[in-house]
């Protein structure tokens, strides 16, 4: 599943490639991955995200909710019914990696087909865990998948954290802040990221972080989420830049994620990978001291 950056990784670059664009029809080709009446003849206004969930909203006042979960890929061919095959001029691609990138389609796991006037849109999905749903404009955050999220890193305040977090005291602190309903947007690898960052080892108590931690914790969580996002976000996440290049997080800024056996860039101590709240979790056993 994509986490955040990624997630915002796509929604920039789709921007940049059907904003203002005509839909003239859709193909549903799953029944299951499509939920609503397609659109037609309706123009794309505007693409937003609130979490994991991308929005592409069109000016007769409905939108598309996309969710891609956990191999859903957008691809998006600029005329690709009138230029043959794939190039990498004219195709780009987000999602899970896979051939489907430089494949002709549709084919056996194109779920939908949103055709523009100049290009098309594919939805591909292999375990068909993904979905497009269609709905009012006005409705969209009261949709009962996004109603439910917490506020975003950016959105919220080390009260309110705090708060949250004494909420759910006796929780281990990565299960808490991988919660959607308590903190929006962080997965697992950016979650190891802000812990490590902050100092505190992922097994504590969520109710034993004083403010003063919470506050790092918080702002260390918009950092490596900001730099991710810089970045085209992680390559390890399965998930790849809008053009079709990869994003170099892991490379260039991850500290910890990946990293076992490795020298702690703080202090030297091998990284170690240990797991918690049922999740790999990679930690400096002592910049991350348990207490």
């Amino acid at each position: 599943m994509p986490e955040l950056p990624e997630v915002e990784t796509i929604r920039r670059g789709l921007e940049h490639f059907i904003t203002k664009k005509k839909i003239v029809k859709c193909d549903i080709l799953c029944d299951k991955s499509f939920i609503g009446v397609p659109p037609h003849n309706v123009t794309v206004e505007a693409l937003r995200r609130f979490g994991k969930a991308l929005i592409i909203d069109l000016d007769n006042g409905k939108s598309l909710l996309i969710h891609l979960r956990m191999t859903g890929q957008l691809i998006y061919d600029d005329n690709s019914e009138s230029t043959g095959s794939p190039t990498h001029d004219n195709r780009f691609a987000a999602g899970h990696p896979s051939e489907n990138f430089v494949a002709n389609l549709p084919n056996k796991q194109t779920r939908v087909v949103i055709h523009f006037e100049d290009g098309t849109l594919y939805f591909n999905d292999q375990r068909k865990f993904g979905f497009i749903k269609i709905i009012p404009t006005a409705e969209v955050e009261n949709d009962t998948f996004i109603k439910k999220l917490a506020p975003e890193p950016w959105q919220m305040t080390t009260e309110n954290l705090y708060e949250r977090l004494q909420r759910h005291k006796n929780s281990l602190i990565k299960a808490t802040i991988l919660d959607q309903t308590i903190i929006c947007g962080l997965g697992n690898i950016y979650a190891d990221e802000a812990l490590f960052a902050a100092g505190i080892h992922p097994a504590r108590r969520s109710g034993s972080l004083s403010r003063e931690e919470t506050e790092y914790l918080l702002l260390s969580a918009r950092a490596v989420m900001e730099k991710s996002i810089a970045s085209g976000g992680s390559t390890m996440a399965t998930y790849v830049k809008a053009d079709g290049t990869r994003g170099d997080y892991l490379d260039k800024f991850a500290q910890v994620f990946h990293r076992e056996g490795q020298p702690c860039p703080r202090c030297g101590t091998k990284i170690e990978k240990i797991r918690v709240a049922g999740r790999g979790t990679h930690i400096c056993p002592k910049c991350q001291e348990a207490s």
